[in-house]
């Protein structure tokens, strides 16, 4: 892979002109063409190329833009001398007209020698990039007729013919996704199905590195698999790696999967990710490599406060020939009571995890919009309502089918709170977790761990056979044992001939319709009203469309004028833009969700909810959609200044006093007649529900709450009502983490920022800093240090120490006006840590 300029050299030039043409092929090949020549290139996979091919395009439009202006390509000039020194050509060129005839006799020579097609450039497995013949494969001889139908959607329209002047026309969108919907629709009749096998592989290595070769688990099968899709949790537990997300051990475990894979074929890796200790691998068969496109992968934490990445998921996406494929790792809440937990993480991933599309105006690819979804991971669910005894009593027996039974993963299904439309095959074997490390043995710690299947593989799809679903209690460096399975998939592939067929009834039928036909559609609703909207509290509406127009339309909602984008910060309509067919309808949810950035203003009355949509049809007319709603004020999102001088609940208090206090945040000498209190209420109960009832509770500020209980915190702290703390300590801690985080200015103001960095190593300068901050924020500060300290006097219990809370509480107390470095991030850690060693002021 090129990094630097002394790892270029440039060999050809083709000229971006109205005699230019790039066609995008199958997968990851491209033929770009100039005059009679063509070049046919194969691009690496992902976002990369497609950033190029997109600005090879703008060029080509601009040239279009002014087709009577003849470029004369003089930059080319530069080249013909050969210069010295590094990062330069390695060959000096001679004039364009010479490189062409180059190119032109290089081809003559090829076909003369019946070398199958032109240049190619690969992207190898090592990285590097090498020339090599194309292939005479069905496969390939579809590009040619792939590209003969692109130049069909290019001259079908009733325009000048030229392809280039085309491309650049608006109308040529619409056109496009018309042709592309019509032949989404019609799948079925241009495809074929071929079966591949995916192995699927899970392993929870507790932190530790690779001590005994991986075969048993990953060459297990007779027949090597097409793909391996690997997934790891708990890479590493150091704080190193949960802190700054970076590990040696990424490195290790990638070595001993791919000396561990399949002896009797060759595998490429296509694609790593990985957030903390959650990492997947995507391996395929060497043959298979050039149809794999539009790779593409994603990472979502689920930890305290929905960002830290202990648990959540990583997935990847790729298109394999015609099917599009989704594999999720992930890694999800422990303890055998938090099953509602886990179940909350799953729904997050779902909605929370979304790849970027190839078109950029196109929405995002959310995991459930693939033909076939495969995940695997750590699902941490256990076995309910059986003691100890009993479950080694029926795995004793390999009475599996009974012990299934009490398995909370399969009750939660049952039950469709989660995996809606998964698949799991029959359990045989013995659970997974939790062993002694090195052995077979059950854990005999004081804890003695209930057995359980934490580490399961569903899938979501069509066409899906299981050939075999097993653990394997060959290794033993975790506490956990890997688990695999080995699918049979149908996959999409391409009939060039009927696919051409099939376009060109396309491409005429749409010819018929594009008359002087304005499209037109119905909408269900003009006007919404959004109830008693609360603080990070989803509320969603459905907007239908119906489509009673002549022709398909295309919709999208536009920007107002000076208006950055079409909605309010707090309103998002999904979809924002897409296609309807003649007679068809789509739902858009329009939906309302207030966080840090949007609470401010709608607490102080600055903003409310009120919006127009503008729903624009091309070719057709405009929509007016009016969005309302009341807000419900809430200490989230309100100032620390406000909050000390509110002694009643924020919603018992009238708007124009809370818009008041806004005013007048930030200004110590604003006249105010009644003493403010020394610290707001609300954060008072918080700390005082955790330091009566979780002094000593286990994982405290780690461990995730529960949504449906943050949601009654909130309603509690905004009321007064009922007087104590609902929900769980967890949910409580993870609520004072919530509050401080959607401070509009934090504990330590924004302006003194720059003087804790650069006080963070001296302790008396540190102490300096906060004497100089407003008193209600100085109260806050040294408030939360004081209780903080508490709770390191019972780090025995809680399994707290100075360096996580530093790390949890500075990036809140201590947030940059500005994106934080990892510089940056270390030094305002240093700097609360003076505040968390015992006996300091």
């Amino acid at each position: 892979m090129a990094i630097t300029a002394d790892d270029v050299s440039l060999e050809d030039i083709i000229p971006v002109s109205l005699d230019f043409a790039v066609v995008e092929g199958a997968d990851t090949r491209v033929r770009i063409s100039y005059q009679e020549e063509a070049l046919e290139l194969r691009l690496p996979f992902g976002s990369h190329s497609r950033l190029f091919l997109s600005e090879v395009n703008r060029a080509w439009s601009d040239v279009c833009k002014s087709p009577t202006q003849v470029p004369k390509f003089q930059w080319i000039n530069k080249y013909h001398k050969t210069t010295k020194g590094q990062g330069v050509v390695k060959q000096a060129l001679a004039p364009l007209s010479t490189t062409l005839s180059k190119l032109n006799q290089q081809r003559k020579t090829e076909k003369s020698s019946d070398k199958k097609g032109s240049i190619e450039r690969e992207k190898g497995s090592n990285g590097g990039t090498q020339k090599s013949k194309v292939c005479s494969s069905p496969e390939s001889q579809g590009i040619s007729s792939r590209d003969d139908r692109n130049d069909l959607v290019r001259s079908s329209s009733h325009t000048p013919s030229n392809k280039a002047q085309i491309l650049a026309m608006p109308q040529f969108n619409l056109r496009d996704n018309l042709i592309k919907c019509e032949l989404l629709k019609n799948e079925d009749i241009y495809t074929y199905l071929e079966n591949f096998s995916f192995f699927l592989g899970t392993y929870n290595v507790n932190g530790q590195t690779p001590k005994e070769s991986l075969s048993p688990w990953l060459s297990c099968t007779p027949d090597p698999p097409d793909m391996y899709c690997v997934g790891f949790q708990e890479l590493d537990l150091s704080k190193e790696a949960f802190f700054f997300n970076d590990t040696p051990k990424e490195l290790e475990w990638t070595k001993a999967v791919s000396k561990a894979l399949h002896p009797d074929a060759k595998y490429a890796l296509v694609k790593l990710v990985r957030l903390v200790g959650i990492m997947l691998l995507f391996y395929v068969k060497k043959e298979h490599a050039e149809f794999i496109s539009d790779v593409e992968a994603e990472t979502v934490g689920t930890g305290i406060m929905g960002r830290m990445g202990n648990k959540g998921a990583v997935a990847i996406r790729f298109r394999f020939h015609n099917s599009d494929i989704c594999v999720v790792n992930s890694h999800l809440a422990a303890h055998i009571e938090e099953y509602e937990r886990r179940n909350q993480d799953y729904k997050d991933i779902c909605s929370r995890l979304q790849f970027r599309q190839l078109d950029p105006t196109q929405p995002p690819l959310i995991i459930m919009k693939h033909d076939v979804v495969l995940w695997i991971g750590d699902l941490n669910y256990r076995i309910s309502d059986l003691d100890v005894d009993n479950v080694k009593e029926l795995i004793s027996k390999k009475d599996f089918e009974t012990l299934h039974s009490y398995d909370q993963l399969k009750r939660q299904i049952d039950e469709k709170a989660v995996f809606v439309g998964f698949v799991e095959g029959e359990i045989d074997f013995q659970p997974t977790y939790k062993y002694d490390t090195g052995s077979d043995m059950w854990d005999t710690s004081e804890k003695c761990r209930v057995p359980a299947w934490c580490d399961r593989i569903l899938w979501r799809g069509k066409n899906v056979v299981q050939e075999h679903y097993q653990s394997h209690m060959a290794l033993k460096t975790s506490d956990h044992k890997p688990v695999s399975s080995l699918l049979v998939t149908g996959i999409k592939r391409l009939n060039a001939e009927a696919y051409k067929k099939t376009f060109e009834e396309i491409v005429r039928n749409i010819d018929k319709m594009e008359n002087e036909c304005i499209p037109s559609v119905s909408l269900s609703e003009r006007e919404f009203h959004f109830k008693d909207v609360k603080f990070m509290q989803h509320q969603a509406e459905t907007l239908s469309l119906f489509n009673d127009g002549q022709v398909p339309c295309q919709f999208e909602f536009i920007q107002k004028p000076n208006e950055p984008t079409y909605c309010k910060p707090w309103l998002t309509a999904n979809p924002p833009k897409g296609f309807i067919a003649q007679g068809a309808s789509v739902d858009i949810e329009l939906e309302v969700f207030v966080n840090r950035s949007t609470a401010p203003e709608l607490n102080s009355g600055k903003q409310q909810i009120e919006d127009i949509l503008v729903l624009h049809l091309e070719r057709g007319k405009d929509y007016f959609i009016s969005v309302t709603g009341n807000y419900l004020p809430s200490c989230y999102g309100t100032s620390i200044y406000s909050l000390c001088h509110l002694r009643e609940p924020i919603q018992d208090m009238p708007q124009e006093t809370l818009h008041k206090l806004a005013e007048m945040s930030g200004d110590e000498n604003a006249a105010n007649t009644e003493k403010p209190l020394d610290i707001p209420k609300e954060l008072w109960m918080m700390v005082d529900h955790l330091f009566r009832n979780a002094i000593k509770q286990e994982d405290i500020f780690q461990q995730p709450g529960l949504r449906s209980e943050f949601a009654e915190i909130r309603d509690c702290l905004d009321t007064g009502m009922p007087d104590s703390l609902p929900g769980s300590n967890h949910s409580v801690a993870e609520a004072l983490l919530l509050f401080l985080d959607a401070l509009p200015e934090p504990v330590v103001p924004y302006s003194f920022y720059q003087q804790c960095l650069e006080s963070c190593s001296n302790a008396s300068q540190c102490e300096k800093v906060i004497s100089m901050l407003p008193q209600c924020h100085q109260n806050v500060f040294n408030y939360l240090a004081a209780f903080l300290r508490e709770l390191l006097k019972n780090s025995a219990s809680n399994r707290l120490d100075v360096n996580i809370l530093a790390t949890i509480f500075a990036s809140l107390l201590l947030r940059s006006p500005t994106k934080q470095d990892l510089a940056e991030k270390r030094k305002t850690q240093e700097f609360f840590q003076h505040f968390l060693i015992q006996g300091s002021s």
